[in-house]
């Protein structure tokens, strides 16, 4: 039996995750429970699974949160200190970093720094954190396990060779929405267009950044750090079907591929059960009705956010956390209204060119290079709005 902590729950890896501990209740037992502002359901889901705990990380809805409508047995936690608090108690085996963004840092780093696994949805954490995330889980034992599904295709593609036997890595995209759309009409994409993933069903941030390719930018960086990859190891394809997650091509020139239907319950119970496989209540491949599956080369000039993720790689220190907050800062203001599709990776290439950089930053520089990204954002976008 394994007791998780829950980062995220009300989100959608954290519903799937909470669906595959329904299915395995005599391996997981689900010990906490964090959301940002969506109490009502974060406490619905504290009903059924009955932790120690429930965090609601906004502590400005202190006053409208029903304390009294939380099941007993369950202890009402707030903010950071809440989460801390869930992630290093001694009965925690594995911390699921489900939420979106850069928030997610810090809960992963206690974790790490209290002895935990973390399995790893959060993939802003590596961008911002790489280096601290990974010395730390090293220097305390732990592991580090993706949730995502190209780098837990990638983990379980090495299990058939030797780290030191493995030439490269091949990330699957599917493209997004936009894959054959013109890019001279980039500019008038809407929202609900850039939102409309022809291949999964995501949160409406992770939504735009595969619309924009951000999202396999970011995984480029991921991997690096995941696997100890350098940016000449990493390669991007395009694979529209979905069907293959990810590859791993060794020296020898054979290429493993993890094949499976597009199910992010796969990767999850994975990374909860490692090294072990159990039945799991995702999809199964059938051959028969898939028909043909299509590669093809990622067009750069098309998605030009993949140059700053290989950029990013090869450059580290501040400038994944550069391009991670100005990412978040410019989405958010595309669901708002304020800028065009195309301003998203305008905006991060400048400030990544432009900010701060430091090869060897401390969390604090972290943090002060993530706060500078996400107000140059605003200004750039005050500058756009007025022209």
């Amino acid at each position: 039996m394994k007791n998780i902590v829950l980062l995220g729950s009300t989100g959608s890896i954290g519903t799937q995750t909470l669906d595959v501990c329904r299915g395995l209740p005599d391996r997981l037992r689900v010990v906490g429970l964090s959301a940002h502002c969506n109490w009502k359901p974060l406490f619905e889901q504290a009903a059924e699974f009955h932790p120690r705990f429930v965090t609601v990380t906004d502590p400005d809805l202190s006053s409208e949160v029903d304390a009294l409508s939380l099941f007993k047995g369950t202890e009402l936690l707030w903010g950071e200190t809440g989460v801390e608090r869930m992630v290093t108690d001694p009965e925690v085996d594995v911390v699921v970093a489900a939420m979106v963004g850069a928030a997610g840092l810090r809960g992963t780093l206690c974790a790490l720094e209290a002895g935990k696994d973390v399995a790893l949805a959060n993939k802003e954490t590596l961008v911002v954190g790489g280096p601290l995330v990974t010395e730390l889980a090293k220097r305390n034992g732990c592991q580090l396990l993706p949730i995502d599904s190209e780098h837990s295709a990638i983990l379980q593609c090495m299990q058939n060779g030797r780290s030191n036997e493995v030439a490269r890595i091949i990330l699957t995209a599917s493209g997004g929405p936009f894959r054959k759309r013109p890019v001279e009409t980039f500019d008038s994409i809407t929202i609900a267009e850039a939102l409309a993933h022809p291949t999964w069903n995501m949160g409406r941030k992770i939504s735009i950044d595969s619309a924009t390719m951000m999202n396999k930018a970011l995984e480029i960086i991921e991997a690096k750090w995941l696997f100890g990859l350098s940016a000449d190891q990493i390669d991007v394809v395009i694979h529209p079907q979905s069907i293959v997650h990810s590859m791993v091509e060794y020296v020898d020139g054979s290429v493993i591929a993890q094949v499976s239907p597009p199910d992010m319950r796969l990767p999850i119970q994975y990374s909860l059960t490692y090294p072990e496989r159990l039945f799991s209540p995702s999809r199964k491949l059938d051959l028969a009705t898939l028909g043909s599956w299509d590669f093809e080369l990622p067009d750069f000039e098309r998605f030009p956010a993949l140059k700053l993720g290989f950029e990013v790689v090869r450059l580290g220190g501040t400038s994944g956390a550069a391009l991670n907050a100005a990412n978040e800062a410019a989405v958010a203001r595309f669901l708002e209204g304020e800028i065009a599709f195309q301003d998203i990776v305008r905006i991060c290439d400048d400030l990544l060119r432009h900010h701060p950089y430091d090869s060897r930053p401390s969390l604090d520089d972290l943090v002060a290079v993530d706060r500078w990204a996400r107000q140059e954002a605003i200004c750039w976008t005050r500058s756009v709005s007025s022209k």
